[in-house]
């Protein structure tokens, strides 16, 4: 190895410590929205079984709660059907083969992953599809509101899909979302970029019959608008009559508007929420009808015509007071090369300058599996530099801002099992003051008893235990413990001297 390129190996070691180092030295958050996304629409689940189905699962679960993940998004209705018992709609073929046949043997997905979630101490998201009825590998229908009103769907380019501008459509929709939080321990219901579909060259949305029922003489694209407003806006009603503490969220195309189109627009060329897919996501905001906001910036740092860069500081520009979450694409990001940095792929730069964004309050991963798999120790990088410790949920004061009272009777106490951590549920006058999960800290003998600082997170837990590790009683620690609310609101600590 000649002097040259001893150097530029030496260079390139330096660069990645560095990089790597500087990543672990910023300030972890306590409060991060961490997500990943698991979907069905791949045929992953298809005619593997609950067996097979549950222990893929699990082990996805058990990987992502390694990482730190805190949210999953978990999609139950792809296309007018359930991953889920219900009434209204059949169960998905995406689950058993065949849209409208029962698993076999019978079990519920979601009732399974909320238990499952829950246990590891993550929020599960009710991931909805709203209008897609059918797509094109989709043999039939077997959905009872289709054969009923088959005048309210429209076919293009070989999908079916609920028609957006009549009316009862936004109605039954909303329907099913409130059967979902109704019946389901969820914490948020989620729905994705799918609103009028996504435009084919040459090919109208055939939606004339409706225009000329409810247009009333306004511009098409703004009575296309206005249709997806109104949807928007009774879904979010919707979700909170059914359960106020379940958070509403939505993941949009990644462009908003280009800036030729609009001065205020981002400096991009590509597919446009508000003209293409008629998805005003600003208005949204605007009016609170939505809780949090995952725009899907799936583009690499340098794309020409999408730059991830460009687009984060947008959205950063135009969170408008609402929790703003950046939608990571795991496999693009380790496809290309940090623009500073060649020998390493683009993990570390887009998470520092996520980090450095004031409104930035997360990110979410696309998708679970691929974060699972750790392509190129993009996983490793989660765990080491970005979520080394557990986070709480960004707070939502505009849902609640009242935390719960504190725990009581924090005491170490004997048992079979060995030296557990007792403590009691604090008392709740309303549904929204019950504690729901506790956090405990732990300190050792004379460190600062700071619960803003996440390194001394043992566990974000659903019991109102915990077994220590005791050994030989010499050595002191403080234990702290906390209670969450659902919209994960702190209580003042509860501490307790322990010597284990």
């Amino acid at each position: 190895m000649n002097r040259k390129t001893i150097l530029q190996f030496l260079i390139f070691s330096f660069s990645c410590i560095f990089i790597a180092s500087g990543a672990r030295a910023q300030t972890q958050p306590k409060r991060e929205f961490r997500g990943a996304w698991i979907q069905c629409v791949n045929n992953q689940w298809n005619g593997i079984g609950r067996d097979r189905m549950q222990q893929t699962l699990t082990y996805q679960l058990d990987e992502l709660q390694r990482s730190n993940i805190n949210v999953i998004l978990f999609q139950v209705r792809a296309e007018g059907d359930a991953l889920y018992q219900s009434d209204l709609e059949p169960w998905s073929r995406y689950l058993t083969g065949q849209q409208g046949r029962l698993p076999q043997p019978y079990w519920d997905p979601l009732a399974w992953m909320v238990d499952e979630c829950h246990k590891r101490g993550m929020e599960l998201h009710a991931w909805i599809n709203p209008y897609r009825a059918k797509t094109k590998s989709t043999p039939q229908l077997t959905s009872a509101y289709y054969r009923q009103h088959p005048d309210r769907f429209f076919e293009y380019d070989g999908l079916w899909l609920f028609d957006p501008g009549i009316p009862e459509n936004r109605q039954y929709i909303c329907q099913v979302a409130r059967d979902i939080v109704t019946r389901y321990d969820v914490d948020g219901l989620h729905i994705d970029d799918y609103f009028y579909p996504y435009p084919v060259a040459g090919l109208p949305i055939p939606d004339d019959r409706s225009y000329q029922l409810y247009g009333q003489g306004m511009d098409r694209g703004d009575w296309r608008r206005q249709n997806v407003n109104q949807f928007i806006r009774d879904l979010y009603q919707t979700i909170h009559e059914a359960k106020p503490w379940v958070k509403f969220g939505v993941s949009p195309f990644g462009i908003y508007r280009n800036q030729r189109n609009d001065p205020q627009g981002s400096q991009t060329n590509g597919l446009q929420n508000y003209d293409d897919l008629y998805a005003d996501v600003l208005e949204w905001i605007r009016q609170g009808w939505v809780d949090y906001n995952i725009p899907q910036i799936y583009w690499e740092i340098g794309n020409r015509a999408a730059d991830y860069e460009t687009l984060a500081h947008w959205w950063n520009d135009h969170a408008q007071g609402r929790p703003l979450i950046i939608g990571q694409d795991v496999e693009r990001t380790v496809k290309f090369p940090d623009t500073q940095n060649p020998q390493s792929h683009q993990i570390y730069q887009k998470y520092n300058l996520q980090r450095s964004l004031p409104n930035v309050v997360g990110s979410c991963q696309w998708y679970a599996k691929a974060c699972v798999d750790n392509p190129q120790n993009y996983t490793t990088a989660l765990r080491q530099s970005y979520h080394p410790y557990p986070a709480l949920q960004p707070l939502m004061p505009w849902i609640d801002k009242k935390a719960p009272g504190k725990v009581k009777k924090l005491t170490p106490v004997w048992t079979n099992d060995g030296l557990l951590l007792f403590w009691t549920a604090p008392k709740a006058k309303t549904v929204m003051d019950c504690a729901t999960r506790y956090v405990v800290y732990r300190f050792a003998k004379g460190e600062r008893v700071n619960t803003a600082d996440p390194s001394h997170i043992l566990t974000i837990t659903d019991d109102t235990h915990l077994r220590l590790p005791y050994t030989d009683g010499r050595t002191k620690y403080t234990y702290v413990v906390t209670a969450l609310d659902r919209l994960q609101n702190e209580s003042k600590a509860a501490k307790k001297k322990v010597k284990l």
